[in-house]
């Protein structure tokens, strides 16, 4: 039995499995998440060869603590948002020498964020040799199943890029 959920068990073996088979590395910068975005990563054997670590960034505390530094922080970055998001893979990813990054911001209920943002809102990024951010709305305010979803997402995001990476380097490859 396990303790994580399938579906991101499920984006955490993918991830990893695509990783691996790049021979590149993930670090991670989750909020609301609570940590299950690297717990799904870590619950794949040989977690090692690609995961270099991930920490929770739920206040602006804990951002000032674990990314300050060699990326510089956008002025007024608004928690739960997109260049927040952005921000937390850009940061992750150069402080723990990454291939790519993921950060994740957002609001999981069961009432709104500080910033006015409903219950069920976040932003998703990833930042590597490419860049993408999402939007998730789950219109609920559920909060052990907002962080599933967002987490869910954030790795499901990272998988696309992954492939999208790889199958755009193929494709300048063929005559």
């Amino acid at each position: 039995m396990s303790l994580l959920p399938e579906e991101l068990l499920e984006a955490g073996l993918r991830c990893g499995s695509l990783l691996r088979e790049r021979g590149e590395t993930v670090a991670v910068a989750e909020g609301s998440g609570g940590g299950l975005v690297s717990a799904a990563l870590l619950a794949v054997p040989g977690a090692s060869a690609y995961y270099l670590g991930g920490s929770v960034i739920y206040t602006r505390n804990a951002l000032d603590g674990m990314l300050t530094g060699p990326v510089e922080r956008p002025r007024k970055l608004r928690g739960a948002s997109e260049p927040w998001a952005t921000h937390l893979a850009r940061a992750t990813r150069v402080h723990l020498r990454a291939t790519w990054g993921i950060g994740e911001g957002g609001a999981t209920g069961p009432s709104g964020n500080p910033y006015g943002d409903p219950p069920g809102h976040a932003w998703v990024a990833v930042s590597g040799p490419s860049e993408r951010a999402q939007h998730v709305l789950t219109d609920s305010d559920d909060r052990l199943a907002n962080m599933v979803a967002f987490s869910t997402a954030a790795l499901m995001l990272l998988a696309d890029e992954l492939v999208r990476d790889r199958d755009s380097a193929t494709r300048s490859l063929d005559p």
